[in-house]
């Protein structure tokens, strides 16, 4: 009778879906185009922030990384439906401009089941949609997302000294930071409520110079009170059309 019961459990695992996080960077102006894309293709769950671009002069056109407002858009969703979505992005902002933008997906550790069931029942209509479709595969080169969180006003020196260790661009996001009563302090160095978050798309052979460069300069005992980590990204696919 113990077996009957297993049986199913083991099937019931091999159908989840599984999930990444597709985040795309593009020209504000563009945005119109990704969430029309992403209406048609039904995505259930994306969002959106604005950005300032800050890559030098001269890759100003490369993957559509400038120093202008960006839009960040963080979507979940399959990975077989990801090929799908980039495919029909890239086909109509691939008219527009040709540095397009670049989008990277990120894998989950985990995600909570009722927002696991709404994914799963579409699997098998979507893994069949991908086998259709021919959808373009995005590159595995091995890079990595470095993410640093610094008081508000040190961004441009940041990059500045990131491009220096062999960074080609950055995004920064402004942000809040939520404290308790009275100022925080690190190393009894005060933490503005007012920061900034850069985001630095890199390849994994570059992200230690990076990170310890960016980290003796603006780290954590210092007046920019950085803290600077980063996660690993599986793919990475600019968003011209070719």
């Amino acid at each position: 009778m113990s077996e009957d019961i297993k049986m199913p459990l083991t099937q019931e695992v091999k159908k989840l879906p599984v999930m990444k996080l597709l985040i795309s960077i593009v020209d504000w102006g563009k945005i119109k185009v990704i969430s029309s894309v992403f209406e048609e293709e039904n995505v259930r769950f994306h969002f959106v922030s604005k950005g300032r671009g800050t890559a030098s002069s001269e890759i100003l056109d490369l993957l559509g990384i400038g120093a202008s407002d960006k839009a960040i858009i963080i979507c979940l969703e399959q990975e077989v439906m990801i090929p799908i979505l980039l495919k029909e992005v890239r086909k109509k902002l691939g008219f527009h401009s040709p540095g397009a933008g670049i989008a990277f997906t990120i894998p989950l550790s985990g995600i909570n089941h009722p927002i696991l069931n709404v994914f799963k029942e579409s699997i098998h209509k979507n893994e069949k949609l991908s086998l259709e479709t021919g959808a373009v595969k995005m590159s595995d080169t091995k890079h990595d997302l470095i993410i640093s969180i610094i008081n508000q006003g040190y961004s441009d020196e940041f990059m500045t000294l990131a491009r220096e260790a062999g960074a080609t661009g950055g995004t920064v996001l402004s942000a809040r930071g939520l404290t308790h009563q009275g100022p925080v302090k690190f190393f009894g160095v005060s933490v503005q409520e007012e920061r900034e978050i850069i985001i630095i798309l890199t390849s994994r052979e570059k992200k230690a110079a990076i990170m310890q460069a960016v980290s003796l300069t603006y780290g954590i005992t210092t007046e920019a009170v950085g803290i600077i980590f980063s996660v690993p990204v599986d793919s990475v696919m600019g968003l011209s059309f070719e």
